[in-house]
């Protein structure tokens, strides 16, 4: 029998415990074996009190178990541990009680996007095709593929894959830690199903019955409050709205914004935000066609129902920018900036939610002169996470950080104090097609390229590669 030990000179004869796990004998100490938490199995261990001199036997695997006692010593995972699965070690962590040390040991470091890497990729076992994806503060994501719905926690590792009745899913939100929210732009309602238990829980419709033009409402966008779920709906002939729904019961508290959507200051929001700190809903829309970008951004009140700030471009915004359209907007909800991706130039633009005005656009200048023009922009992607500001250009990722502290003055124009751009990405990452959506959650970036299958898992690492353009 292969032996493994552990002594201190601080410990005395008295601390020190055997075990035998799977047939392999450990011997460590009582103080290695209670850092577990008085929960713990191996705490429990440590207080048995037997006349009987031989070692407990746990009938479990003893080469995993050396990965979770070295745990236990240092608080870090040893080397071995890559020769297995997080699964792995997630089942025999959490048999021991020791599920939480395993998950601070395993989980990324802060997320910083000069210093990201794609760690790895999430493929589900069918349709791996990725429609939609909501990451959530856990570093958790689940993933829409065709008419399933696949979940992964905070290790990666699948837990739940649900089948709806829709064919495809277009929007997908995260409302209770086991329910989604989910649309479709090829099916009507906005459905609600329980991961727990893989079922439909319930469904929510746009109807009139004065107005016969209100039916087949589908879904475009949606997100959560506290209390609500907002869905932007429209009908086949360009009817829309936005629908409160009350997230307890699951019925229509109110609706907000109807309009018809023939001209494109009034078509359907294609993103929607949630701003706590303010209690309003960001909506915007963005169309393109032969004649280049236009569209709008919207700040609601649901309390009052009223539009409190919008714009509109082309049509709006100082003249020098006239005809520059924005081809994407995001919000960073925690610094109350709104920012927008110039189509025609390719510039950036920031706007201070607490000083909105007629033209409220700071643009972010680039320093490096070899960078500073890109051109139309034609398919592109703008992402606000963690006080960063992530854009997608074709397939390359860019990260635009807060480099100075301090209140953001709108009327500044030198907004290059503020932000600083380096690329996330290298040459081979941006080759592997254009980027189609961006979402953080925890500490990890989630990117889906077109017609690529899976979702790309971005974490920080000190061999990230990152490269800097200032």
């Amino acid at each position: 029998m292969e032996e493994e030990s552990t002594s201190a000179e601080s410990n005395a004869p008295s601390e020190r415990v055997k075990l035998n796990v799977g047939g392999k004998l450990f011997e460590t100490t009582l103080t290695t074996l209670r850092s577990g938490g008085p929960d713990s199995l191996l705490f429990a261990l440590s207080n048995r009190r037997s006349a009987n001199p031989s070692p407990v036997f746990i009938d479990r695997d003893p080469e995993i178990f050396s990965v979770l006692l070295s745990l236990l010593r240092t608080s870090h995972l040893p080397s071995t541990a890559r020769r297995f699965s997080k699964q792995e070690l997630a089942e025999e962590a959490l048999f021991y009680g020791i599920d939480a040390h395993l998950r601070a040991a395993t989980a990324p470091p802060p997320f910083f996007g000069i210093d990201a890497a794609l760690a790895a990729s999430i493929r589900p076992a069918s349709e791996g095709l990725p429609s939609s994806f909501a990451a959530a503060d856990s570093g958790a994501v689940w993933i829409a593929h065709g008419g399933q719905i696949s979940g992964y926690d905070s290790n990666l590792t699948h837990s739940a894959t649900v089948r709806t009745h829709l064919d495809d899913i277009d929007s997908i939100c995260k409302v209770w830690p086991e329910i989604a929210a989910v649309g479709s732009t090829s099916d009507a309602g906005l459905h609600f199903y329980n991961f727990s238990g893989s079922r439909h829980v319930g469904s929510v419709h746009w109807t009139d019955p004065l107005d016969p033009r209100i039916f087949k409402a589908r879904v475009n966008s949606i997100t959560a409050s506290e209390n609500s779920v907002f869905a932007s709906f429209d009908c086949p002939h360009r009817e829309n709205c936005i629908l409160e729904v009350d997230k307890a019961r699951l019925q229509i508290n109110s609706q907000l914004g109807r309009q018809s959507g023939n001209q494109a200051k009034n078509i359907v929001p294609g993103k929607l935000t949630w701003i706590p700190a303010t209690g309003v809903l960001v909506g915007s829309a963005v169309t393109g066609g032969a004649f280049g970008y236009s569209g709008y951004i919207r700040l609601w009140d649901p309390r009052s129902g009223e539009v409190v700030w919008e714009t509109h471009e082309p049509g709006s915004g100082r003249s020098s920018r006239f005809g520059d359209s924005f081809a994407d907007v995001d919000v960073d909800v925690e610094g109350l900036l709104l920012f927008k991706l110039c189509s025609k130039s390719g510039d950036l633009a920031m706007a201070d939610m607490r000083f909105l005005k007629e033209d409220p656009w700071v643009y972010l200048k680039e320093k490096n002169p070899s960078l500073v023009s890109y051109g139309e922009v034609r398919n592109s992607v703008v992402h606000c996470y963690k006080g960063q500001l992530f854009v997608a250009r074709e397939g390359e990722l860019e990260v635009w950080s807060r480099v100075e502290s301090g209140d953001v003055e709108s009327e500044s124009d030198d907004a290059e104090r503020f932000y600083r751009r380096n690329f996330v990405d290298k040459r081979e990452d941006s080759e592997r097609g254009v980027i189609k959506k961006i979402e953080g959650g925890g500490d990890r970036l989630f990117v889906s390229r077109e017609d690529v299958e899976g979702i790309e898992v971005w974490e920080s690492s000190r061999s990230a590669g990152a490269i800097s353009v200032l």
